[in-house]
C-alpha cells in the first residue's frame, strides 16, 4: 500500500510533532526499501527529500548502490527549467526555488512509472538529469526499464505542501526526510558553490538569499515522511 493511501491524506507535520531523527545506514535503508518491495509484490517508489545541502542526494546514491541493479535513481533536479527560460520569467536569482521546476512534468513521469509497472509492459521510460558542469538539464539521460523493481527519487521538494508539489506524496511508497545541522549544511553549500565557479562572496550571498529561503519553505511546508533520518 502506498504511503499516502496507508496514512490518509498527507498533512503538514509541525516541528513539535516530528519523530526523532534516526541514524540509519544506507544498507539499513536499502534493506527496508527492498522489504517493502517484497510486501508490495511489484514496483515501489522511494523518495528522499530535504533542504539544500542536507545530504539527501548522497544518501539516495548510497542506497541505490546497495540495491544494485534492482534500483534506478532519478533526481528531481532534471526538471529544472533551462537557464534561458528561468531568465525569461525573471527568476535567475531564485533558480532552484519551486517555481523554477517543471513539477507537472515530474508528476507525469511518476505516473508513467506507476502505469509501466501496473501493466508489466511498455517501452523504456527516459528521464532527464541535471548536469552541474553545464548548469542545465539534459533530456533522455536516465533509463527506467519495465523490469526495474525499485525507483528511487530525490529532491528538495518531494514532500512540499504546495499546489502540484503535494501530489507527489501519495505516489511514494516510502519517503525519507534527510536532516543535518544548519551550520554544517550551509558549509557544504558554500563549498559546492565555490567548486562550481562562484567566488566565496557570491557563494555566501547565494546561500543566504536563495538556498536558505528555500530551506525555510521546505521546513514550514513539510508533509509527513515515513522517517526522519540523519545525513551521511
Amino acid at each position: 500500500m502506498r504511503t499516502g493511501e496507508a496514512s490518509g491524506p498527507p498533512y503538514v507535520v509541525e516541528q513539535e510533532d516530528r519523530a526523532p531523527v534516526e541514524r540509519a545506514s544506507a544498507a539499513t535503508l536499502a534493506a527496508e526499501i527492498n522489504a517493502r518491495r517484497g510486501e508490495a509484490g511489484g514496483r515501489i517508489i522511494a523518495g528522499f527529500a530535504g533542504p539544500p545541502g542536507s545530504g539527501k542526494s548522497t544518501l539516495a546514491e548510497q542506497v541505490c548502490a546497495e540495491l544494485g541493479d534492482r534500483a534506478v535513481l532519478i533526481p528531481l533536479d532534471g526538471w529544472h527549467l533551462s537557464a534561458a527560460l528561468t531568465k525569461d520569467i525573471g527568476a535567475s536569482e531564485r533558480r532552484g526555488a519551486p517555481h523554477t521546476f517543471d513539477v507537472a512534468g515530474f508528476l507525469v513521469l511518476l505516473r508513467r512509472i506507476r502505469a509501466q509497472s501496473d501493466f508489466g509492459e511498455g517501452p523504456t521510460i527516459y528521464a532527464p538529469e541535471y548536469r552541474r558542469d553545464l548548469e542545465e538539464p539534459v533530456a533522455g539521460a536516465i533509463a527506467v526499464d519495465v523490469g526495474t523493481p525499485i525507483v528511487v527519487v530525490e529532491g528538495n521538494y518531494l514532500l512540499l505542501d504546495c499546489p502540484a508539489w503535494r501530489d507527489i506524496h501519495p505516489l511514494l511508497d516510502l519517503s525519507y526526510y534527510v536532516q543535518l545541522d544548519t551550520e554544517e549544511r550551509q558549509q557544504r553549500l558554500l563549498r559546492r558553490h565555490v567548486e562550481f565557479g562562484k567566488s566565496s562572496a557570491e557563494a555566501a550571498r547565494w546561500v543566504q538569499t536563495s538556498d536558505e529561503r528555500n530551506a525555510r519553505l521546505i521546513e514550514q511546508k513539510l508533509l509527513q515522511p515515513t522517517r526522519f533520518v540523519h545525513a551521511p
